[in-house]
C-alpha cells in the first residue's frame, strides 16, 4: 500500500513513517540532474523505471550538479545573472513539472537546495531569504524532503543554519530536513543536536569499509535519529580504485541496512549523464536491490530491525568483515548477510525466540530461496553458503 505523505520520523527515531504512521521503506537513488538536464519525456522514463524497481526516494539537486551557473535542458539558467535573489521563472517552471511528476509516481524527492559549490553565491546574507522562497514555492508538495550539501567544515555551519531557518519559515507543512556532507563522511561530524536536523546522512565515497562502523556510530547517537547511507561507491564508477560491480552494490546496501541504517544507490552513468544512461537504468545492481526490500518487507515488524552481530557466533571460513547480522525486536526472525562465500556458526538462541527455527538461503542476485533446515534454538548451528553464490542472505524464522 502507498504511504501517505509527507514523511515523518517514527516514535522511536529509527525509521521513516507516512503521515498516518505507516512505516516507509527508504530505498534511494541518486538522480542529481533530474530537475535540470532531462526533458519531461526522459523524466517520465526515469520515474517509471525506478518505481518499478522498488526505489522510493530520489536524491535530486535543485540547480543540478555544480555551482548553479549551468543551464537546464532548455537553456534556462536557475538564477538571473547567477544571483539567488532573482530566480529564473522559466527554469523553475520546469522544476515544478519534474517534482509534480515525481509525486504522481509516488516517489519522495530529497531536494538539494544548497551545495558547497554555491559558497560564493549563497551566504549568511541571502541564504534564509532564498530558502524561504524555495520552501514557499514547493512546500505544498507532500513528496519532498529538504537537503543541504555542505562540506563538513565549520565555515559552512552558519549558512546551513540560515538555510534551515528559511526552509522552516517558508514550509507550513514542516517537511523533513537533513544535511548530506559533500565531500566528507557524516553530518554527525559537525551537526548533532540541531533541532531542525531530522535525520543523519553519511557519504563514504570509496571507503566501503567505513559503512558499517559509521552507520553503527550514528545509530547510537542521542537524540536517536534515522541514519541514511546516502552516497557510496556508484555502480560502474571509475574513480574508486576498484570496479564497482553489482556485488559491491549489494554489499554496501546490506551492510547499511543490517547495521540499522537506510540506503541510497547510484549509477555513475546516470549522474554523469553518459550516452549510456538509459541502459544504466537497468544495471544489475539497481535491479537487485529490490530483493533486499522484498525480503525485509516480507517480515513482520520489519521496521523494528535491531542490528545484532551476536547472531554470528563465529566465522569459520571466509572474511568476517564482510558479514552482517540483524534481527527483529521480538526475535521472530533474523537475517545474516554473507558478503562472500563463507562458513559461519550461528547462535540459534540469539537468532530466534521460537521453539524451533526454520532456516533458508536467499540469493541476493535473484531472490531465489532455498531451504536450509529446521533447528532447535539451543545450540550453535553451522551454515555454508550455497555453491557458486558470490554472496548470500541467511533467513532464520521462528516456527
Amino acid at each position: 500500500m502507498p504511504v501517505a505523505l509527507p514523511l515523518a520520523i517514527s516514535p522511536n527515531g529509527r525509521y521513516f513513517v507516512g503521515s498516518q504512521g505507516e512505516p516507509f521503506f527508504w530505498l534511494g537513488d541518486t538522480q542529481w540532474e533530474l530537475c535540470r538536464l532531462f526533458d519531461l519525456a526522459d523524466v517520465d522514463l526515469i520515474l517509471r523505471k525506478r518505481t518499478s524497481q522498488g526505489f522510493s526516494v530520489l536524491q535530486v539537486m535543485l540547480t543540478g550538479v555544480g555551482d548553479a551557473t549551468g543551464p537546464n535542458v532548455a537553456g534556462d539558467m536557475p538564477w538571473v545573472n547567477h544571483d539567488p535573489g532573482t530566480p529564473n521563472e522559466a527554469y523553475f517552471r520546469h522544476v515544478d513539472a519534474v517534482l509534480q511528476a515525481s509525486g504522481e509516481h509516488g516517489l519522495v524527492v530529497a531536494l538539494g537546495v544548497f551545495h558547497q559549490l554555491h559558497e560564493s553565491r549563497l551566504t549568511t546574507a541571502n541564504a534564509r531569504t532564498y530558502a524561504r522562497w524555495v520552501a514557499e514555492r514547493y512546500g505544498h508538495l507532500p513528496n519532498l524532503i529538504w537537503a543541504m550539501y555542505p562540506a563538513a567544515e565549520a565555515k559552512f555551519v552558519p549558512v546551513v543554519r540560515e538555510l534551515a531557518a528559511g526552509l522552516r519559515e517558508g514550509d507550513a507543512d514542516s517537511h523533513l530536513i537533513t544535511v548530506h556532507p559533500d565531500p566528507s563522511p557524516a553530518s554527525s561530524s559537525f551537526f548533532v543536536g540541531e533541532p531542525w536536523l531530522d535525520f543523519h546522512c553519511i557519504q563514504t565515497y570509496s571507503r566501503t569499509d567505513l559503512i558499517a562502523p559509521m552507520v553503527t556510530h550514528d545509530y547510537h547517537l542521542l537524540p536517536t535519529k534515522p541514519v541514511v547511507m546516502a552516497e557510496g561507491a556508484y555502480e560502474g564508477g571509475e574513480e574508486y580504485g576498484f570496479e564497482v560491480t553489482p556485488l559491491w552494490v549489494r554489499r554496501q546496501a546490506y551492510w547499511t541496512v543490517l547495521a540499522g541504517g537506510h540506503h541510497s544507490y547510484g549509477h555513475n552513468h546516470m549522474w554523469r549523464l553518459r550516452p549510456t544512461w538509459r541502459e544504466a537504468l537497468d544495471a544489475p545492481g539497481a535491479t537487485q536491490l529490490s530483493i533486499l526490500r522484498k525480503v525485509l518487507e516480507g517480515r513482520s515488524a520489519w521496521c523494528d530491525l535491531v542490528p545484532d552481530q551476536s547472531v554470528i557466533a563465529a566465522c569459520e571460513a571466509g572474511d568476517p568483515a564482510l558479514n552482517m547480522a540483524a534481527r527483529s525486536a521480538s526475535r521472530q526472525w533474523s537475517l545474516v548477510y554473507l558478503g562472500a562465500p563463507a562458513t559461519i556458526s550461528v547462535s540459534m538462541d540469539a537468532a530466534s525466540a521460537g521453539s524451533a527455527i526454520s532456516a533458508s538461503w536467499v540469493a541476493p542476485t535473484t531472490g531465489e530461496a532455498m531451504a536450509a533446515g529446521s533447528f532447535a534454538p539451543t545450540a550453535a548451528q553451522r551454515f555454508t553458503t550455497p555453491p557458486r553464490w558470490e554472496d548470500a542472505l541467511l533467513l532464520l524464522e521462528a516456527q
